[in-house]
């Protein structure tokens, strides 16, 4: 019986995108996608929510890419104008299932560096009973090993736990791991989703 509703965050509880840092930077969308296909690539960000401080990445890259040094550093120095709104529905979603006596958690790929900044601006984080950012204890999804800190840190059962993601992957990670899975795609689609699945309404 799930007891347990585990949350991803990005694209998920609020709206990340590094466009909306570059395109205005730039001045031009397909410039601002060039750049983060090749130079701040996703692949490059994820070693910052595995830990690593983004001071030493930042300057691995300008050595690399020394052309680009102004536009490297302002994806730090800038890096909060990548967060928009809260998902919408998400909020009310994730109080409900709390108001009828589920357990809400957190679990993300996200460095510690930057999620901080931004925690205290999106009311749905204070809902969560408890949360694993993957920057402060260096472990990534989908791999099991976080899945399992998670479960550990609050005493969770894998079998009594659905775990929720907009990233394919992560979701199979986690039923690999022993927990159910659904694929985010809207809050209203997930509600439908939970309420078919879940034990008791909410």
């Amino acid at each position: 019986m799930i007891r347990n509703i585990i949350f991803d965050f990005g694209q998920v509880l609020v709206d990340w995108n590094p466009h909306y840092l570059f395109d205005p930077y730039f001045g031009d969308p397909d410039k601002a996608t060039w750049f983060l296909d090749h130079i701040c690539t996703n692949e490059w960000n994820r070693q910052f929510d595995a830990g690593k401080p983004f001071a030493e990445g930042i300057a691995e890259l300008k050595a690399e890419f020394p052309e680009w040094t102004r536009e490297i550093d302002v994806y730090w120095s800038e890096w909060t104008k990548m967060m928009g709104g809260p998902i919408p529905g998400m909020y009310e979603l994730v109080a409900d299932l709390k108001a009828a006596g589920y357990g809400v958690y957190g679990l993300t790929n996200w460095s510690s560096e930057t999620f901080y900044q931004i925690e205290k601006y999106y009311p749905v984080f204070a809902l969560l009973d408890g949360k694993v950012v993957s920057g402060d204890v260096r472990l990534l999804k989908p791999d099991a090993a976080i899945f399992h800190c998670l479960l550990d840190r609050y005493g969770l059962k894998a079998e009594e736990s659905v775990f929720i993601d907009d990233t394919l992957s992560n979701v199979e990670g986690a039923r690999a791991t022993g927990l159910s899975g659904i694929h985010f795609k809207d809050a209203e689609t997930l509600r439908k989703a939970l309420h078919a699945s879940l034990p008791h309404p909410f």
